[in-house]
């Protein structure tokens, strides 16, 4: 692996760092879904969305350890996670189905930027960080499927 000799940042650190706050951003949006969400499939989404932020919070300190494994740093704060996201954000009320669709949309980013990080570790032959990719695209993948299954009629 190519490292930075001052800071331990890489190509794969750097991806890593974009997928730790991905999640962060969604696990926020999420909780912020779970707290307001109303309606008929209120208990159904109340649930889902706490298992899925629930889940995320355990993940987001794996993914930051593996940075710091790897010798970087972390990236951390409210602001630098928000803003390397690029999640679009949503304020309540919402319906159910507007809900949903916000989150899809961020699962899809962690999903698709887990694969660009699952493809540099690959590369890199960093097999460990490979599997923490191949796990969080599992993950979200799953609750894409349970949250585009809501949305059919």
């Amino acid at each position: 692996m190519s490292t930075n000799s001052t800071n331990g940042v890489t190509p794969l650190t750097e991806s890593l760092n974009q997928v730790l706050a991905d999640t962060y951003a969604l696990l926020s949006l999420t909780h912020l879904a779970h707290w307001n969400v109303e309606g008929p499939g209120f208990f159904a989404l109340h649930t889902a969305f706490q298992t899925q932020y629930e889940e995320m919070f355990i993940a987001v300190d794996d993914i930051a350890e593996r940075v710091r494994a790897l010798g970087a740093y972390a990236i951390g704060g409210l602001h630098a996670l928000a803003a390397r996201a690029k999640l679009e954000e949503f304020s309540s009320p919402l319906s159910q189905e507007s809900y949903v669709k916000h989150l899809i949309a961020g699962q899809e980013k962690v999903v698709a930027d887990a694969m660009k990080a699952r493809n540099l570790a690959d590369k890199e032959g960093d097999k460990e960080s490979e599997d923490l990719m191949i796990q969080r695209i599992t993950t979200h993948e799953k609750s894409l499927w349970m949250l585009r299954s809501f949305l059919k009629s």
